[in-house]
């Protein structure tokens, strides 16, 4: 069945996007990797904007009856289900996809996505509907990581399958770059609207801005990707390259293995995500007298070191091999977990130390986590094995990376988040050595 019977939305929009393609040519590789930079950048400031909220916001509107930290906790509760909905909304979204093509699918996810973003700007707190308050906030993020798991484009395997032999660690962290501009985006948005209104305009419209802001940007990144995903070009390389959605089902069965490995071969970076974004806010606005404006620009300046990071992993990764690199990267990671969170209690040098080093970490290890995922399965089940692997890494790796780390450090002191961070790298390096291992059976 073709994309054609789908709503007249997803059908307006895709004629919208040949249009434009018939008058301006295809897509260059070029305006595919903007354009996938654009939708991942959509992607990660919608999930920043709801992981500020998370901290700043959600405890005393949802849970005002609490005190700071459990409220918190509670909140960080909630942030997870996205991770948690995530694997269901692609099980979901790939059956769409093999149904009514690509166009169809991401037409509904971003839409999906940028309705239950801009649904929570609208939220009422407990002071007006109660215990409600807290059911609608997680029903519009389980919404939200249902479209996080029906995105999956493809894009990351399509440019790292293309690219030159040694140019792949280059194209691989592309994708990435969406991640920190995200990132610097919404604690812009954030900082700006704390540090200029006063606490009863924030908490009453103010922090309502930054989820309307997401629903527009959702808006550009969904016709951008139309005009990537209808592109003959672009459909070629999809089928010349095996890159169709394969059932879920089967899909385990060929590569169940791979999907393991996959999943837990980027732990490190993935736990280091949250660890130098979500966890070090909450612990400096809960146990600390500073605001969240300060500590936010602290985030913008660590952001734009990762961002300069990531395009370095390119041409680390290009030099050593990017399981080389990820196994490095594990390593200093794990020696970063030993002291780095201490310096969270050390004032403005030892949180900027911190977020910095956590930052250039981050940049270089999650720069090429999705790179080394599409090498490691058969053309038939590429596809729809890295949308697999991408979601099981994030639900083990940072789905409740804040909520544990806040847990554990509120009750044993911050070394022992750095035991959590610690144990994130063991298991990129323990899976990492057992993907060496079939790998090498593989070629025998």
């Amino acid at each position: 069945m073709s994309a054609q019977t789908a709503a007249p939305t997803s059908a307006t929009f895709e004629r919208d996007a040949r249009i434009v393609n018939a008058r301006h040519g295809d897509a260059s590789p070029g305006e595919i990797a903007i354009g996938v930079i654009i939708g991942r950048t959509s992607e990660f400031f919608d999930f920043f904007v709801f992981a500020i909220a998370s901290v700043i916001v959600f405890p005393k509107l949802v849970f005002p009856y609490m005190d700071a930290l459990n409220g918190t906790l509670l909140s960080f509760a909630i942030f997870a289900l996205a991770f948690v909905a995530r694997p269901i909304g692609t099980v979901l979204f790939m059956a769409i996809d093999r149904n009514y093509g690509r166009g169809v699918k991401l037409t509904i996810t971003l839409f999906l996505l940028g309705t239950c973003t801009v649904a929570i700007a609208f939220l009422p707190g407990y002071e007006q509907i109660g215990a409600a308050s807290a059911f609608l906030l997680a029903l519009f993020r389980i919404g939200q990581g249902l479209a996080l798991g029906g995105e999956w484009d493809g894009l990351p395997s399509l440019l790292a399958i293309n690219a030159p032999e040694n140019r792949r660690g280059w194209y691989a962290m592309i994708p990435q770059l969406g991640a920190p501009l995200g990132l610097i985006v919404a604690a812009a948005l954030f900082a700006f609207f704390v540090a200029n209104l006063s606490s009863e305009d924030f908490f009453d419209w103010g922090w309502r801005y930054p989820f309307f802001v997401a629903f527009a940007i959702n808006v550009v990144a969904l016709f951008a990707r139309l005009r990537m995903v209808v592109t003959p070009q672009y459909t070629e390389l999809f089928e010349t390259q095996h890159l169709q959605p394969a059932p879920v089902i089967k899909t385990l069965r060929a590569e169940g293995t791979n999907v393991v490995v996959g999943a837990f071969a980027p732990l490190a970076s993935f736990a280091l995500f949250h660890m130098v974004t979500v966890f070090p806010l909450s612990w400096v606005f809960l146990f600390t007298a500073e605001g969240p404006a300060r500590f936010l620009i602290i985030e913008i300046i660590g952001a734009t070191v990762g961002l300069a990071t990531i395009v370095v992993s390119g041409f680390v990764a290009d030099r050593i091999g990017r399981r080389n690199l990820l196994a490095g990267t594990a390593a200093a990671i794990a020696a970063f977990s030993g002291f780095a969170p201490q310096l969270l209690n050390g004032g403005d040098v030892g949180e900027i130390i911190f977020m910095v080093l956590g930052f250039i970490l981050l940049g270089l290890s999650f720069g090429q986590s999705s790179g080394a995922v599409a090498a490691s399965f058969s053309k038939a089940y590429r596809y729809t094995g890295s949308a697999l692997t991408t979601d099981l890494a994030w639900l083990f790796g940072a789905g409740f990376a804040p909520l544990v780390a806040l847990y554990l450090s509120s009750r044993f002191g911050l070394m022992a988040a750095g035991a959590y961070l610690l144990s994130g790298a063991i298991c990129t390096l323990l899976a990492l050595a057992v993907s060496s291992q079939v790998r090498a059976r593989a070629q025998r």
